[in-house]
């Protein structure tokens, strides 16, 4: 199972490994307060692409293809969440105000789909 879970809204404790998916750390979260077990910044969007899509987010599906495009690009920053998803729960957290357009969500979708390819 995998969950996104904005981090100002995360006030229950979800059990599960805690993946922090943004490049850049939250604007006011402490470190030592935000509950997670890997701060991942090499899954999250290329800093061009995340700043393109902040510019242009009614452009969500391409931004998803683009994305998708970069993960594939890269392995090894994803490969071993899918090992996490097998045994336990898989939490993505971020910090995105919209919660349904973000790259956590996208990344939630490219995870299920090479999930559903083995």
């Amino acid at each position: 199972m995998i969950i996104c879970k904005r981090i100002y809204a995360d006030k229950t404790g979800n059990n599960g490994y805690r993946v922090l998916v943004d490049r850049i750390w939250p604007r006011g979260i402490k470190k030592q307060d935000l509950r997670y077990d890997e701060w991942n910044k090499n899954v999250a969007p290329s800093n061009d692409l995340r700043k393109w899509f902040h510019k242009y987010p009614a452009n969500f599906t391409q931004f998803k293809r683009l994305y998708f495009e970069e993960l594939e690009n890269n392995p090894d920053s994803w490969q071993h969440l899918l090992l996490k998803v097998k045994s336990d729960c898989l939490i993505l957290l971020f910090s995105s105000k919209d919660e349904h357009y973000n790259n956590a969500v996208v990344l939630k979708s490219f995870l299920e789909n090479k999930l559903n390819k083995v």
